[in-house]
């Protein structure tokens, strides 16, 4: 083959720019890590993650994972981790359902509804998050009043100005049988739905088995809840003394962050709804009234299943943008990851490039795991032409 060739092939160009695209980016990523490790060196300043292991050596306010002084700092990157994981999982599931129900209201057909869930989108929206996390910080919770003259709730949930108390859930040895049983359970029920659905496919007819077949498993999952002794019960908590002892609570700081962030991600995830719904062509509606569906019957099989198409992918951007939004909770002294090793760990170990170089890689790692995952879904449920 001839030069001319050569050049004019598409196949060979594109393997050429392909190869010289990865020798551009390792090349740089090569002398970005050269660059560095030259100038620690004239620093006197080591680089690796030796630090990983050495004793961390202060406390953190509140972390499900247990910690205390004298564990490491990986540890510590652990603890930051699993608060971060917590509390972006809470707003995504929570803004997520309040965005859907903020999006159905946008389109009602009652002026008030309509008009207040407007003013609740333009209002959230346009204020910073920052700002509404700090307002419900020092506005709302920091002034509710201590333990003894706090709000309760049916004697198991208690609020006040050092954060919610509610009941734990304290599991014994014999609950690994239960845990079965519900794994069991989920299992059958997913089988059981799928061979419905094919039945119905194939057959035509609808078979009335999934109701009877899940109050079977639940009833499956009690036999053996109560046959192993019951191995749950609740801790509830009391006061004593000053504070709530027993249970679980969550922190003010959390608290804040997390209704702040819900509300505001709410907003936009129920423009995104209403935009979705609108996107459905009226003539699928009036189909469905046609044949005697109710409004909401109509909503929820034939206008939410195609809208989702629409919802999905901008839903992706917003669920991505929570993760990383969850590090604004730094503000009002939260211990999610950007607090407890960008902030503490970094000032006391003075690995500044090692500690940004793993808060960075779990926030990339993280995201890209829930864009793959919904991506995968996306494709799911588009349209195949």
């Amino acid at each position: 083959m001839t030069a001319k060739e050569l050049i004019y092939d598409s196949a060979i160009r594109a393997k050429v720019t392909q190869g010289l695209a990865i020798l551009i980016v390792f090349s740089t990523g090569y002398y970005l890590y050269s660059n560095i490790v030259n100038n620690l060196h004239q620093m006197d300043l080591p680089f690796g993650f030796d630090f990983f292991s050495s004793t961390a050596g202060f406390d953190i306010g509140w972390s499900i994972v247990p910690y205390d002084p004298s564990m490491s700092y990986g540890r510590v990157y652990l603890v930051g981790i699993t608060n971060t994981l917590i509390l972006s999982a809470l707003i995504i599931l929570f803004s997520t359902l309040l965005g859907f129900i903020v999006g159905i209201m946008r389109l009602s057909r009652n002026l008030l509804v309509a008009q207040l869930a407007r003013w609740y989108v333009e209002f959230v929206r346009n204020v910073p998050l920052l700002i509404q996390i700090v307002f419900w910080f020092i506005v709302v919770f920091s002034t509710l009043p201590g333990p003894r003259q706090g709000y309760g709730f049916l004697n198991l949930f208690f609020l006040n100005n050092r954060g919610f108390y509610l009941p734990a859930p304290v599991f014994e040895a014999n609950f690994s049988w239960t845990l079965m049983a519900i794994v069991f359970a989920a299992v059958g029920s997913f089988v059981l739905c799928r061979w419905s659905r094919e039945y119905k496919r194939q057959s035509g007819q609808h078979k009335a088995v999934y109701r009877p077949a899940l109050f079977a498993l639940l009833v499956f999952v009690t036999i053996i809840f109560i046959a192993t002794g019951k191995p749950l019960h609740w801790s509830v908590p009391t006061l004593q003394g000053f504070n709530f002892q027993d249970g679980f609570y969550f922190p003010i700081a959390f608290m804040a962050a997390f209704i702040s962030m819900t509300i505001y991600r709410s907003a936009t995830i129920g423009e995104m709804v209403r935009a979705g719904i609108q996107s459905i062509d009226s003539g699928q509606r009036e189909a469905a009234t046609a044949i005697g569906f109710s409004r909401f019957k109509t909503l929820r099989l034939v206008v939410i299943p195609q809208a989702a198409r629409a919802i999905l992918p901008p839903m992706i951007n917003a669920w991505l943008t929570t993760v990383k939004e969850s590090s604004l909770a730094v503000a009002v002294g939260f211990p999610e990851l950007v607090s407890v090793y960008m902030q503490t760990s970094l000032n006391q170990t003075g690995r500044a490039i090692e500690i940004v170089i793993m808060v960075m890689g779990f926030y990339m790692i993280t995201s890209l795991l829930i864009s793959f995952l919904l991506n995968l879904y996306n494709q799911r449920i588009q349209l195949q032409e």
